[in-house]
């Protein structure tokens, strides 16, 4: 069986995406995969690191603004599309697939276009509690649409939909069991309670500045941090934090661009804040943590938000507005760190969020379009 794969843009369709095709090779060992991303976004590298082939193709996204910069790459949009377009029908024709599986993103939309024009049969993944444009565009293309929210035949044919949750990384299944080898991992105290701040792959600036106006209160409570800030912040963060280092390398807060290995970023954690990005979320059911929401405002159709409604709607979250994170944020966390009830409140509710066989789920239904 040969299975093409087609998304990314960020790590919400990336690892997602990976974690598929790793339950369909547990499920079929002799099954051949390529993945199709888009030139210079971070699938580019992470995909191969994952050990899989990745082709690029020159698509990228409509931009929202109205600078000058904006204006140029919108008219360049319709010349990359045609591009990409051919490339994608010239994969097919060369890999010859036979299914097609598209995790969201900028190049999902081409690729599954050529391959489904070719009869190959296709499945989409919806992570998002709101369809994005992409999958909404593919939907009548598509056999099979797996989502992770409850109500979304309001965005699909009811009759495609699966609702199977969102893949998960394997290693977050076990995350609560690794509080021991990630306090030495990060160098952190036992006796502590440890909050662990990620922005998504990218960062987040409204929640890294929040964090930084209220590094200090986080201090004097006695607390500690594991502060994930993305490329832009990260100089800056590592300054702030070095004023509470030790000359051995333990401190209160412990700063990096980017988390490899969440596992144990989870496990350490007490409480944890984060975006509301679909793959965030599925971790944070998964590996069972109190946290608080600040979704972006800065993603199509505010699909983050709508994601942090979810959740908080059943006291599974707390939600921050992106714009009163920097008045309210540290304060809230501090809150909640202080009521153990409160946190075991959270815990439950969002565990019982969780769908730890996602991806063996969405495998089974990516075979079937194979039989």
């Amino acid at each position: 069986m040969k299975v093409l794969i087609s998304g990314g843009g960020t790590g919400g369709h990336i690892y997602p995406a990976i974690a598929i095709a790793n339950a369909i090779k547990a499920l079929v060992p002799e099954a051949e995969f390529l993945f199709v991303g888009a030139e210079d976004r971070m699938e580019m590298q992470k995909v191969p690191q994952a050990g899989y082939d990745i082709i690029g193709l020159p698509i990228a996204g409509l931009q929202r603004g109205l600078s000058i910069g904006s204006i140029v790459k919108n008219l360049s949009f319709p010349f990359k599309l045609i591009n990409s377009l051919w490339k994608a029908r010239a994969i097919v024709k060369g890999f010859k697939p036979d299914v097609a599986v598209g995790v969201g993103g900028y190049a999902s939309g081409p690729m599954l276009w050529a391959a489904t024009a070719a009869g190959v049969p296709a499945l989409i993944q919806e992570q998002n509690s709101y369809a994005g444009l992409t999958n909404k565009l593919l939907a009548k293309r598509a056999k099979k649409i797996c989502v992770a929210y409850e109500g979304m035949e309001k965005y699909f044919p009811a009759n495609k939909l699966v609702y199977t949750g969102n893949p998960v990384r394997k290693e977050i299944i076990s995350a609560s069991l690794l509080k021991l080898p990630g306090l030495f991992e990060f160098k952190l105290a036992a006796d502590r309670k440890t909050i662990l701040v990620i922005g998504g792959s990218l960062g987040a600036r409204t929640i890294n500045e929040s964090i930084a106006e209220g590094l200090e209160k986080i201090r004097q409570a006695g607390y500690q941090l594991i502060w994930q800030t993305g490329k832009s912040y990260f100089t800056t963060a590592e300054k702030l934090a070095a004023a509470g280092s030790r000359s051995n390398g333990w401190g209160d807060a412990k700063v990096y661009e980017f988390i490899g290995k969440m596992d144990l970023a989870y496990g350490v954690a007490d409480v944890v804040i984060s975006r509301a990005g679909a793959l965030s979320i599925t971790e944070l059911c998964t590996a069972e943590k109190p946290c608080i929401l600040v979704p972006s405002p800065n993603v199509a159709e505010d699909h983050q938000t709508k994601n942090a409604e979810a959740l908080s709607s059943i006291n599974a979250a707390i939600l921050v507005k992106d714009v009163d994170a920097r008045a309210t944020l540290v304060d809230t966390v501090l809150a909640l760190l202080a009521d153990e009830a409160k946190q075991n409140v959270l815990k439950t509710n969002i565990a019982a969020l969780a769908k730890p066989d996602a991806a063996e789920v969405i495998a089974k239904e990516v075979i079937k379009l194979n039989s």
